[in-house]
C-alpha cells in the first residue's frame, strides 16, 4: 500500500468519483457526492494506492484561519479495517502542520444516529479526535451533525 499526495485537479476528481460512488451507504446523495467531487479541487489531496488502484482519498479544506478539516475520507469497503484511513489521516495531519495549521476537524453523523455512522465516529475517536459541538440541523434534524477537533503539535 502506498500513500501518495496528488496535485492534479483531473486525478483528484478522478480518484474522488471512483471511490465516493463505490460508497453509496454514506455518498449516496447525488448532489452532495458531486459537491465533494468538485471540492477536490485545489486542496491538499492524498490517496492510498493497491498497485496503481486507488482504494482511498482523504483531502482537507481551509475552514479557519487556523484550523484545517478533514472535507472528506473515502476508502473502498473491502480495504476498511486495514488501516488505510489512519494512513491517509497521519499524512494529511502532517501536511496541515506543516503548512502551520493549529488545528485539525471533521463533521460528521452525531453517535447513536445510524450503525454505519457510529463506525465512523470510533474510528475518529480511535485517532485522537475529541467531541466539539452537534449541529442538530446543519445537515438537517435526521443527520445531527458532529464536530470533531484535534490540536495538531508542533
Amino acid at each position: 500500500m502506498q500513500i501518495k499526495q496528488i496535485d492534479s485537479d483531473a486525478e483528484r476528481e478522478h480518484i474522488a468519483r471512483i471511490l465516493l460512488e463505490s460508497l453509496p451507504d454514506w455518498f449516496g446523495i447525488p448532489q452532495a457526492r458531486e459537491e465533494y467531487i468538485a471540492g477536490s479541487r485545489g486542496t491538499p489531496f492524498f490517496c492510498a494506492f493497491d498497485g496503481e488502484r486507488p482504494v482511498g482519498f482523504l483531502y482537507l479544506k481551509e475552514t479557519g484561519r487556523h484550523t484545517v478539516e478533514v472535507a472528506v475520507m473515502g476508502v473502498a469497503r473491502e480495504c476498511h479495517r486495514q488501516g488505510i484511513g489512519r494512513r491517509l489521516f497521519e499524512q494529511a495531519r502532517e501536511k496541515a502542520r506543516q503548512m502551520g495549521y493549529s488545528f485539525i476537524q471533521v463533521k460528521t453523523v452525531q453517535m447513536g444516529r445510524y450503525d454505519i455512522y457510529d463506525d465512523t465516529n470510533r474510528f475518529y475517536v480511535s485517532l485522537g479526535f475529541r467531541e466539539l459541538e452537534v449541529f442538530p440541523t446543519l445537515w438537517d434534524e435526521a443527520n445531527p451533525c458532529q464536530v470533531y477537533i484535534m490540536a495538531i503539535g508542533t
